[in-house]
């Protein structure tokens, strides 16, 4: 007689016990209220408490106790036949598969929707970039040294060429490493990625065909009855990761930096504080830079001035959310960086925002509550980012009136004035606290200022810099609000650890004086003395797509030294990740050899040998893998435990 077996791996009750201890460390609002770093975050929440506003952190309160099944990556709603948990009474689903199968089917959904969401944002960007070198869009190139040193790079030949002839084929080819279909060479990877790490990615056979092909495959092959063998799902899982990386990242940051520039190092005023009253005030929020760019310049031009100060304004003020205001800070003067996205709502409930953008990604719905008690105007941009009641001037469907972008800022500046009319009588509440931040952190700034990465690579030998961390990601309410971020980078600071900062995580650090000189203070003797005087600590490198120039300085640098970057000294860390794109940032930097450290565990505590190959296997195979603790502080330590096991097998120590 034959009898079923089971072939599920670990004890269903350690996963459970796991998840309760997890739960445990999950903060209250009252805990964030009484811990949070940032006062003006404290007095917000207090603020819109007494006015009967709900905020992300009383949702979050209502939610628990959070589904252990979820936690633990056990609860598998691929098919109708379910939803299908892992229990120790049924280790295996309706259609027979196991918890590892099922945690791995999650991870890699989870994945392809990070590369989808990056690769939107790349494919915008990349086709305006695109359009303007074909003339189809009254937009100029503002980085010409830039595309003409990326074709150089790709192997284009450039002689005889103008700019506007090189952008276009930098834009084919990148538009096809992100949506080829039929199985060529990836031109990204080749021109971009280390030859070190091309090869372990080609005897891993996880180089991708491109972006859309693996995101599509990935749904199909973790769909009902598909890819059986966890292991197999796990392989698209990295390649959907180095798709990630070349087509949501590299590609969007290319694009990006041809068609805005760089920017440069400057100055910025931060944290809710710099809010201006009696200003047509200006919200900026999403990822997509290519409106916001022309909203900013038609709001700061003095035609839109006038209209202000006609209707009782004293001028036209913008401020940044999330990372489409990180994009417009380092470019354009005066675009003042206020939060990251969980912070929105508490933006809004300021009062002081007439107009509010919504451009795509990490907005949340729950901002139009706020806007609506406050009659703050929000103005969605995009076919793929609608709010109920939110009114809307943007691209459609297939940016086939891309062109139109000077009409469309036009008319959303024209309503940020209406609206400012509108709304004299709300009453305004700024706490009063406000810093300055140093911004503009690239690498080709670094290079200018200390003519070259030398100077670091001598610093990093010698050891005045033990290590260098970058520090980046989104948040999430699993831990104290941005203090997981601030204790991490402190303890960097304290042991000499350079901070490279961007994307959502950078705003505590900008808000908290960490991006200016003074902090210097903060940092160890060594860290201190390579510092001049005008430098902080944490170098802000810009939004999530910036995460390029982390990885510039780091490959800069292993190159001086000779070195691979994986064997150096260095850490990605985000410590409060919050989403899908979090999942693939922190992938990417483990494909090229370089540890990520964590505060929030993935939903993966079901299956130990998913467990097993985020946390360990991977070392063997990359050089690298994901370590996770819920203490800030004791992640700190680990960092610099390893950082410093990087140095003695280099001989530093």
């Amino acid at each position: 007689m034959c009898r079923n077996h089971d072939h599920s791996h670990g004890d269903v009750n350690d996963y459970k016990k796991a998840v309760a201890e997890y739960r445990k460390t999950f903060p209250s609002k009252q805990d964030v209220i009484d811990h949070t770093p940032d006062p003006a975050v404290r007095d917000m929440i207090v603020h819109m408490g007494e006015v009967g506003l709900e905020t992300p952190f009383d949702r979050f309160d209502k939610q628990k106790p959070h589904c252990g099944f979820g936690l633990a990556g056990v609860c598998c709603r691929i098919c109708n036949m379910g939803p299908c948990k892992i229990t120790e009474k049924s280790p295996k689903g309706f259609c027979g598969a196991d918890a590892d199968l099922i945690v791995s089917r999650n991870m890699l959904r989870a994945v392809a929707g990070g590369v989808s969401q990056h690769g939107m944002h790349a494919r915008e960007v990349i086709m305006a970039l695109k359009y303007a070198a074909e003339g189809k869009l009254n937009l100029k190139i503002v980085n010409e040294e830039k595309v003409k040193n990326t074709a150089v790079q790709f192997g284009l030949e450039t002689e005889g060429k103008s700019v506007n002839q090189l952008a276009a084929e930098l834009a084919d080819i990148l538009l096809e490493d992100l949506s080829r279909t039929i199985p060529g060479e990836h031109r990204t990877i080749k021109a971009c990625a280390p030859p070190e790490r091309q090869k372990v990615w080609k005897d891993m056979d996880i180089i991708p065909i491109s972006a859309y092909h693996e995101v599509f495959e990935a749904l199909h092959r973790s769909g009902s009855a598909t890819d059986g063998d966890w292991e197999n799902i796990m392989q698209q899982f990295l390649r959907c990761g180095l798709s990630f990386v070349f087509s949501g990242v590299v590609g969007a940051n290319i694009a990006t930096d041809c068609l805005f520039g760089t920017g440069h190092r400057m100055t910025a005023k931060t944290n809710i504080g710099a809010l201006e009253k009696d200003y047509v005030n200006i919200a900026v929020h999403g990822h997509h830079p290519m409106l916001v760019s022309q909203i900013v310049k038609m709001g700061k031009s003095e035609t839109f001035t006038e209209k202000a100060k006609a209707a009782g304004a004293k001028g036209i003020r913008f401020y940044g959310i999330c990372c489409s205001g990180l994009a417009a800070m380092y470019r354009n003067e005066g675009v003042v960086p206020l939060s990251n996205a969980i912070g929105a709502e508490l933006v809004l409930g300021t009062g002081a925002l007439d107009l509010w953008v919504a451009d795509v990604q990490d907005v949340f719905p729950a901002i139009m509550d706020v806007a609506r008690c406050y009659k703050t105007v929000v103005v969605t941009t995009s076919d793929s980012a609608r709010l109920p009641g939110a009114e809307h001037y943007g691209f459609d469907h297939e940016n086939s009136n891309m062109d139109e972008a000077d009409a469309l800022a036009e008319k959303i500046v024209t309503r940020a004035i209406e609206s400012f009319s509108q709304r004299r009588d709300v009453p305004v509440f700024i706490p009063p606290y406000e810093v300055e931040a140093e911004i503009g952190f690239s690498v080709e700034y670094i290079n200018h200022r200390y003519g070259g990465m030398e100077p670091l690579a001598e610093a990093l030998k010698k050891g005045d810099i033990l290590g260098i961390v970058n520090i980046v990601g989104c948040n999430n309410p699993k831990v104290i609000y941005e203090r997981a971020i601030v204790d991490v980078a402190e303890e960097m600071l304290k042991n000499n650890i350079l901070i490279l900062t961007n994307g959502c995580a950078s705003f505590p650090l900008l808000k908290l004086g960490f991006c200016h000189p003074d902090a210097r203070s903060k940092c160890g003797e060594g860290l201190r003395r390579f510092l001049d005087e005008d430098m902080p600590p944490a170098w802000h490198m810009g939004e999530c797509i910036d995460n390029t120039r982390a990885s510039g300085v780091f490959a800069g640098i292993a190159n001086v030294l000779g070195q691979r970057i994986t064997d150096m000294p260095y850490a990605m860390s985000s410590p409060e990740w919050g989403n899908e794109k979090g999942i693939g940032a922190s992938l990417a930097f483990r494909l090229f050899g370089v540890n990520s450290y964590h505060c929030v565990e993935a939903p993966i505590y079901g299956s130990d040998r998913v467990m097993d190959f985020m946390k360990r296997d991977t070392v063997k195979t990359l050089g690298s893998c994901m370590k996770v603790d819920t203490d800030p502080k004791a992640l700190a330590a680990l960092i610099v435990a390893d950082m410093k096991e990087k140095r003695k097998a280099l001989g530093w120590d």
